[in-house]
């Protein structure tokens, strides 16, 4: 059983900082949602607000690292210029999508769409852990600060859902592959 380095990264990018940072918005948008739906008098326990905080700012990094990955260390392989006259464009995922009719769409849209939403996400959680990171429950106070923090979460949830999807079909039609081979584990 082998994997290539690039193959390992791309699926620590998407499978693991991407989905990790998805299926952290069940728990982020519930508590959330909670946190600022009580009234604006009760007590919060400081436990639980300290553990959304740590949370929130969890989820920050994971965004951060997903984009800062994809944008960084897997895009760059992606783009890879092949040589002149080579027909194989299948190690150029890019070169290889543009290649043909039935498949520029999956880089003209697709790619063109995942590289710029995916930068949406982490900017606005950042916002989001840096406005309960100050105002805690005491945003209840503000109804339209509450409301655009619940409407940047969902943002980022969008967004992440769209660059991940797109990403899912990219890597699919087109995988980032090469570098050094990396054997997990030999056969009998």
């Amino acid at each position: 059983m082998e994997i290539s380095w690039r193959d390992l990264l791309t699926a620590l990018h998407g499978m693991g900082f991407g989905a990790l940072f998805m299926l952290a918005f069940s728990g982020a948008i519930g508590e959330l949602y909670g946190a600022w739906s009580a009234s604006p008098l009760t007590t919060p326990a400081p436990r639980g607000q300290a553990m959304l905080r740590v949370y929130l700012i969890g989820m920050v990094v994971l965004a951060w690292l997903t984009v800062l990955s994809g944008a960084y260390v897997i895009y760059p392989w992606y783009r890879a210029i092949p040589p002149a006259g080579l027909t194989d464009l299948s190690g150029y995922p890019q070169k290889f999508l543009m290649s043909s009719p039935n498949t520029i769409g999956w880089h003209s849209l697709g790619m063109e769409w995942k590289e710029h939403v995916a930068w949406i996400a982490p900017m606005a959680m950042t916002m989001v852990a840096y406005v309960y990171w100050k105002y805690g429950r005491g945003v209840n106070k503000h109804r339209e600060m509450r409301r655009a923090v619940l409407i940047f979460t969902a943002a980022a949830f969008v967004a992440t859902a769209v660059a991940g999807g797109f990403g899912v079909f990219l890597n699919k039609r087109a995988p980032v592959r090469g570098g050094e081979t990396i054997h997990l584990m030999k056969g009998e």
